[in-house]
């Protein structure tokens, strides 16, 4: 075990799942799936299509209610909280299916996301008082450094219909990291990008560990997934298949049968 193995393993889980169970009449897509995922981790899903990942995000973040088993972070039981109270308690997180504001400019998106953290009194929303202005400049700040940090500082005024399909990954991201979270659920980021983009997506993952965030991907592109994650569970009919480094996952035969004999690279 690596040294960056062994300080993982000490470090007490930010989440955990006991046993999740979903089903959707008689299909049952996610299997008393049990997992830790410690602070400050990279920690990637991987998985055939159907396999059941994105449901699972969805019962991490809120999106659904388990039918069976727990969920707990921070060491807190969230089972049965709601998704927006989920963000409140600092998870957040994108879609396979982009969801931005297109009619919005590129700020005003970013900035649609500092809501659930606003604490000045409903009325300065009517009069826009001082509490809101001084809300208002500082949300458009932090807006502007994440569009940065995002490669999008230039693009801020335009209609967010307006982007490319990188771009538009790319502001979604900025849109959740709006929410503050300790906890960021990445569904499919590479999809429909190209290798430079890839590159880029991978650095700025890299960059919000060493924030101090954990990073849950959901993700098809191997090449990202062994470079980022520093652990990675596998699925397949719902269920748990394997999980390990990224190292003990390319050597799974299980793994690699599950994706139908073709190699993992």
């Amino acid at each position: 075990m690596t040294a960056a193995a062994q300080s993982l393993a000490a470090t007490p889980p930010l989440f955990q799942a006991k046993g999740l169970s979903k089903s959707f009449g008689g299909v049952r897509a996610v299997r008393e799936i049990s997992f830790e995922i410690p602070a400050n981790a990279v920690f990637a899903v991987i998985g055939p299509n159907g396999a059941g990942k994105s449901t699972l995000l969805n019962l991490m973040s809120g999106v659904y209610q388990p039918d069976a088993g727990t969920v707990l972070f921070d060491g807190q039981n969230i089972s049965r909280t709601s998704a927006h109270r989920r963000v409140r308690r600092g998870i957040a997180r994108t879609f396979q299916k982009i969801r931005l504001f297109k009619q919005l400019s590129v700020l005003d998106n970013v900035i649609a996301g500092f809501h659930v953290h606003h604490r000045i009194p409903a009325w300065q929303y009517l009069t826009h008082g001082a509490a809101f202005q001084r809300d208002q400049s500082q949300c458009r700040t932090e807006a502007k450094r994440l569009l940065d940090f995002v490669g999008l500082a230039d693009r801020m005024g335009t209609e967010a219909g307006a982007l490319s399909y990188g771009e538009q990954r790319m502001l979604e991201l900025a849109r959740a990291l709006a929410t503050r979270p300790r906890l960021l659920l990445i569904d499919e980021p590479a999809a429909g990008l190209n290798t430079a983009e890839v590159d880029t997506l991978l650095a700025r993952i890299q960059s919000l560990r060493q924030d101090g965030i954990t990073v849950v991907v959901v993700e098809h592109n191997m090449d990202l997934v062994m470079n980022v994650a520093d652990r990675i569970m596998v699925m397949d009919y719902g269920q748990h298949l394997f999980a390990g480094t990224p190292s003990e996952v390319q050597k799974s035969p299980a793994v690699i049968a599950a994706y139908l004999g073709g190699e993992l690279s």
